[in-house]
């Protein structure tokens, strides 16, 4: 049975953030709030967790699941070869609705999908993620709703699509937008604009002119 938290209760917040934590380790899979919709996350290195994140969605391994972490110093034992011009997004865009794809560590034992080499990795600007993910560590985390269906923008939307697959929410009442992250892709030497969202391509190019779109 899923236990759902309100976290905008003092004591409430306390306890799901201890049980959601507690589920994690367990590799059990959490819903929590974040600044664009609700994630459904798991830990980043239990593969066994991300399939099931995976299946509960409905998603296939030709869609990696995303990397939620909870400070930009995380980055360093995450990923290679990450430019100047990266680290400018990181400073200006960190926390916020700003995805990079980066090369990760080739040492790193997870499974987060058909990732080729790479990681979509964030750091969101929800006091509750942060608060998580400071306590776990990094997430794999995508949008808590079955695919090919709306992402939620509050806890009843999650929790209605994605029942007793969750063994704990994290109910921080509806998300900020419902718009998602911008996705630019940092694994070469001009970074490239793979999904405008919640920041647009002349916004990103106020910190990186040679910002290219991708088709």
């Amino acid at each position: 049975m899923a236990r759902r938290y309100d976290t905008n209760d003092a004591t409430d917040r306390t306890t799901g953030l201890r049980e959601a934590a507690s589920a994690v380790r367990r590799g059990e899979l959490v819903v929590l709030p974040t600044d664009t919709v609700y994630g459904i996350g798991a830990d980043a290195f239990t593969s066994e967790a991300v399939a099931d994140l995976l299946e509960a969605k409905g998603r296939g391994r030709n869609m990696p699941t995303p990397v939620l972490i909870g400070s930009p110093n995380t980055l360093h034992g995450l990923v290679t070869d990450f430019s100047e011009l990266a680290w400018e997004l990181v400073d200006a865009f960190w926390p916020g609705a700003l995805t990079l794809v980066a090369k990760h560590q080739p040492s790193l034992q997870w499974d987060l999908g058909d990732t080729r080499g790479t990681v979509a990795i964030r750091m969101p600007l929800h006091p509750v993620a942060i608060e998580l993910l400071t306590e776990v560590g990094p997430m794999a985390v995508s949008s808590a709703n079955l695919t090919g269906h709306p992402a939620p923008e509050d806890c009843d939307a999650a929790q209605e699509m994605l029942g007793d697959s969750v063994s704990v929410y994290l109910d921080g009442g509806p998300t900020p937008g419902n718009v998602p992250s911008s996705i630019v892709d940092v694994t070469g030497p001009v970074p490239v604009l793979l999904r405008a969202g919640a920041l647009s391509a002349e916004e990103l190019r106020k910190v990186v002119p040679d910002l290219e779109v991708a088709n």
